[in-house]
């Protein structure tokens, strides 16, 4: 499951534009975004089931600088 996210996450990212133009074309961009970003994170998600219940666990702290820095 967690590889159809990443592979999902990939087609979206690699999609192109369809022909339209103004606020549709705007908006399409808008929601391919929001779909990479789903997609992605679901793909780097550590999955597991416990008592028949699908867990995602998302590390959504920011990461940490470099030593050094």
């Amino acid at each position: 499951m967690i590889g159809r996210f990443r592979a999902r996450a990939e087609a979206v990212r690699s999609r192109g534009l369809p022909p339209v133009e103004g606020p549709d074309r705007q908006r399409f961009k808008e929601q391919a975004q929001a779909d990479f970003m789903d997609f992605a994170m679901l793909g780097d998600a550590e999955a597991s089931i416990e008592d028949g219940i699908l867990t995602f666990r998302i590390d959504l702290r920011p990461a940490s600088p470099p030593p050094g820095d």
